[in-house]
Formats: C-alpha cells, structure tokens, sequence
C-alpha cells in the first residue's frame, strides 16, 4: 500500500474533473506532523497558469475530492493555498497491518532490474591498512546492499592495488634489508615473509624514493619486472600479495564488508596491451617526453573543484591534463590498469553501471579514465561510468584524523580501540559478555552509522565517544532498541493479531515507518545513506516514546496487547532490514 501515491492519485482525479491542466500532483511528508500527515502544494505550484489565487484552486479541489466518501484521508485547505492531508485511525491501522503481512515490508523494487559492479575497497597491497581505508568499505557495502534490496543485480570488487610502484618499493627495500638472498640464489636458506617486514618495508622504501633518485628508478625498474612477470620478481610478489591479502581480508570481515570478487589491478595485466594497442589504432595517443598519452581535455574546458558545503562559491582549475597510459619505461600506470580492469568487466559482465567509491581527492584521475573509455569506445555509449568521491574522516579538531605524532592510525588500532570502548560501556551497563564479538559489534556499529549518517560528499569528525553512546543518534541506540523489543517479545507470546491504531504515539510510528521505507529509494537515487540513518533514528525514537508511555506487558486488555506485540513485531522487522543494509549487525543484549 503505497500512501503517497494513493494519495497523489485521487487529488490527480479530481484536478482532472475540475478541468484543471494535466501537472504532475507531489505528494509529502508534513514539516507540521501537528497539523497535518501530508501536504500537496498543486495549488501554489499552478495557480498562475490557472489564472486563479492559489487558496481558491486548493478549496475546489477539496470541495471535489469530498464528493466521494472515504474513511482513509481528511482533506483540508490552507493558506496560503496548500492541501493538508491526515490519515485516520482506519488508514493508520491499514497501513500497519499491510506492512507486516508484506514479505517485502512495503520496499518497493526498482522497475527495471539492472546489473552493477561496486568498486570499492581498494586496499594497496603490501600496504597496511590505516583510517583513509575505513569510509570506502563502509559506504560500498552499504550501498552495494541497498542496490540488491532494490532488485538490482550486485556484484561487488574489492579491486585490490597490487601492481603499482609500491609493489616495486617494497621488493626492492626486502631485498636490500638481505630479506630476499634466497630468491636470489646468495642463500639456502629461505626467510618467510612476514606482514611485520611488509609493515617495515613499505614505509621505509616511500620515504626513501623521495630523497634517493637512483632508488626510485630501480623501484620503478622492479615494478616493470613484476608487471612482465620476470622471476625472481613474480614469485616474490606473489607470496607479498597473499601475506598481504590474509589481513587485509580479516580487517574487512572485521567491518562487516564482504566482496564478490578478490580481483585486483594485476587481474587486468592480460588486458593492458589491448588497450594500448586500442588506443594507438583509434590515433587517441601521442607521445610526451617517452610517455604515451591520451588528450581528454573538452574545448573552452574548466575543471570545477569540488565543494565542501553546498553554499560554498564554485571554483575552477585548469583545464583537464592529458591520461599517461604508457610510462617512459613501458610499465604500466593506474590510469592504464583502471581502463583495462573496465575493459574486462565489460567483457566479462556487460553491466550497466560501474560505480567506484573513493577518496574525492581521485575524482580528477577518474574522470580521465571515464572520458578515456568512452572516446575509445571501451565503455559503450549507454552504460553509467560513476564516481562516487567521499569526504576525510577528521579529529574533533577538524584536522584529518592522525597519531599524536602526525601519522596515519592503523585501521586494525582503529578496530580495537572501538571494541575496546564498546567493552567498558558494557561493563559500566552491568552486561557480562562471553567474548569480544558483542563488543566488536557494537564499536563497528558505532563507527558506521557515525560514517553514513552524514553525506558522502562531506568531511566529518570522528568522536568515538559520541558515536558509541547508548542514547541520541547512534548505531548503538538503534542496536539497543532491537535489543528491548527482542526482550519485550521473549517475555510474552504474542497470538496472532490485527494492528489497532488509536493514539498519536502508535500514529508517530506508522509516520516514521512510512519515512524510513520511502528514504531507500532517496539514498538509492542520491548515493548516500545519510537519510537511511536519519528515518532509521526516527523509527527507534518514536517507538522509544511509545514504549515509555504503555504499558505493553502488562496491558489488561488482550486484545490491545496483542496489537501492540503486533506493531513491536513491525518496527523490529523494518528497524533490524535497515540496519542490514547500513552493515549493522543486530546484537542480542546491551
């Protein structure tokens, strides 16, 4: 039972009986729940095209919508010209009873079912993973899994970053630490890669490419042996990858991201010299101080910087530099992995989208290999090539979020200082936990919805003890109302039952439930699932209200009981599937 159109429908009817032009009729949400449930602004939108005062248009369509009877709306009219709607007790229980008879509780599924690769994820190999990896596994799983509630086909890629120069670095600081004299032949004895030497290495080898020329090229040399599949350079990169993948994997389990596809920019190797080939054939490429290069730049061009708030004034670059897709050595570089890696998805999957979720600070590199598969024709004509560019998770100082000493926290401290917390708040509460994995859940919870309850484009400051309270707008509140209403459901059997609506707390929650469900189509259409968050705080507040002002164990009466038990069953169900397509997982005591 969709309201809004029903809604929507019958004041189209009777503007079409009053000889009123064919406009579309909007229906929404009150910003004034005290006066009305929905507002209509048909009048104020077309009064002038109708030659009227927008009150008058409002009152005859009114007067026509009162000619037939219905026991689900109270039409009114009010200055200066909006049609305000409130539902009856009737509608209210109507709608109640017919979400919780719906096996898909009234989501309503896209029309036409389309095919989606997520990219996100993106961890570097051979890199640990540190606080700028936290916010693109946590949007792409939400979003990833709000595409399938949808009725999209989802498949998701971790697109892994192992065949860039940090592949190189890192070989070559292994092999001048005596590491690697095994692969070498200067040794019998062959010393296990450990993620502790990667941890060492890496780091090492980067701040060394900066001051030591010479280390950089042979850095850059290695990584070309890698890519051409050389040994010992192939065999040693294989065992760094999958040391490497091992943790990356446990510290995404750990975020509750889980991925399709393992693949990564190594996977697209067997397509780089297709594209390449594909590039100098069309005569897109020239070459530029031994490089080879794809103009992309539009005539009378000017990039626009993104903005960090909506009102800020738009500012622009220079126009957009040319795409390196061959290096002066001949290796390969991101631009030439990412363009191949979409060649192979189109050859594999055909979809119709590809979204990729990462740091805004990419958007430009993306939009060049965007622009450069549709000028090759690599990307057909209508499939959707979209970047979705998130903003930096800051300190309470509004700086981004670092160690004391100015360097990056390591994803897996991040992890467990949040268990940690989430460990004492549930001491000081007096609930015993058998192991870690409540408290894990209840941290991971904490962190996401503080993450996703804020627009994707944007910055935000990451307050751990704000985001792990038990109360306000957070992922544990919402956990913890779950919680109640799992109890309130062991302590008494419900028998089954009709929903009776007839208070304005039990009329609060059918509103809040009609705004969490018709917010997945906004997020799914906007990207961003900061609304999901909002409806979803509103839904467990409403019902907070609801529970402190009845008593519902201990109600005489049984059939209100019942239908309590009954709208308890409703918003556990709409409250626990939003919190599965926010990546929360449900936890059974607080």
């Amino acid at each position: 039972m969709d309201i809004k159109k029903i809604i929507e429908s019958l004041i189209q009817k009777a503007c079409k009986n009053l000889g009123y032009e064919n406009k579309e009729v909007v229906c929404s949400f009150s910003n004034r729940p005290e006066l009305c449930d929905f507002q209509c602004n048909y009048a104020m939108v077309n009064c002038k095209s109708l030659g009227k005062a927008p009150f008058d248009v409002a009152e005859e369509i009114i007067n026509e919508l009162n000619k037939e009877e219905n026991d689900l709306f109270i039409f009114s009219a009010v200055r200066p010209g909006f049609i305000n709607i409130k539902l009856t007790d009737v509608a209210f229980s109507k709608i109640a009873n017919d979400l919780l008879s719906d096996e898909n509780l009234g989501i309503q599924k896209n029309d036409v079912k389309r095919k989606i690769i997520i990219d996100y994820g993106g961890a570097n190999v051979a890199k640990e993973l540190h606080v700028g990896h936290l916010r693109s596994p946590i949007i792409g799983e939400s979003l990833k899994r709000l595409c399938k509630l949808l009725g999209d086909e989802v498949i998701s890629d971790v697109h892994l970053g192992d065949y860039g120069l940090q592949m190189g670095l890192t070989v070559l600081q292994l092999e001048e630490d005596g590491l690697l004299d095994y692969y070498f032949g200067k040794s019998n004895e062959k010393i296990e890669i450990t993620l502790s030497m990667l941890n060492s290495a890496y780091p090492k080898a980067s701040k060394r490419k900066k001051e030591d020329e010479e280390f950089r090229k042979k850095a850059d040399l290695y990584t070309l042996y890698i890519q051409q599949k050389k040994e010992p350079y192939l065999t040693i990169y294989k065992e760094i990858r999958s040391k490497s993948v091992e943790q990356i994997k446990k510290n995404y389990e750990d975020l509750n991201a889980t991925f399709d596809l393992w693949l990564g920019e190594s996977d697209a190797s067997e397509y780089t010299d297709r594209t390449v080939k594909l590039f100098i054939d069309k005569g897109l490429t020239r070459e530029s101080e031994g490089s080879l290069i794809v103009d992309v730049a539009r005539e009378g061009e000017h990039i626009p910087i993104p903005k960090k708030s909506p009102d800020e004034v738009q500012r622009y670059e220079n126009p957009m530099p040319p795409a390196i897709i061959k290096k002066y050595n001949g290796s390969d570089l991101y631009a030439t992995t990412d363009i191949a890696t979409i060649l192979m998805r189109n050859e594999t999957y055909n979809p119709d989208e590809i979204i990729y979720i990462v740091d805004s600070r990419q958007n430009q590199h993306f939009e060049q290999v965007f622009r450069c598969c549709k000028m090759a024709g690599i990307s057909p004509e209508n499939q959707k090539l979209t970047f979705i560019g998130f903003g930096t998770m800051n300190g309470k100082d509004g700086k981004p979020f670092k160690t004391r000493d100015g360097g990056l926290i390591k994803l897996e401290d991040i992890i467990n200082l949040l268990k940690d917390k989430a460990s004492e708040k549930l001491k000081s509460n007096g609930v015993e936990q058998d192991d870690d994995n409540m408290a894990l859940k209840i941290g991971v919870a904490a962190m996401k919805f503080g993450d996703l309850s804020n627009n994707v484009l944007k910055d935000y400051v990451f307050d751990i003890d704000k985001f792990l309270s038990f109360e306000g707008k957070t992922g544990p509140y919402l956990q913890y109302t779950l919680v109640r209403i799992a109890s309130i459901k062991r302590k008494i059997e419900a028998k089954a039952s009709e929903i009776v609506i007839d208070n304005d707390d039990e009329r609060r929650i059918i509103i809040s439930l009609l705004k969490l469900i018709s917010s997945y189509g906004i997020c799914y259409k906007d990207k961003s699932l900061n609304l999901l968050c909002l409806s979803s705080y509103e839904l467990a507040s409403s019902f907070s209200t609801f529970y402190n002002n009845h008593k519902i164990l201990t109600e005489n009466d049984e059939n209100k009981r019942n239908s309590y038990l009954a709208l308890c069953d409703l918003v556990y169900k709409e409250l626990a599937l939003a919190l599965n397509v926010l990546a929360i997982d449900v936890v059974d005591r607080m």
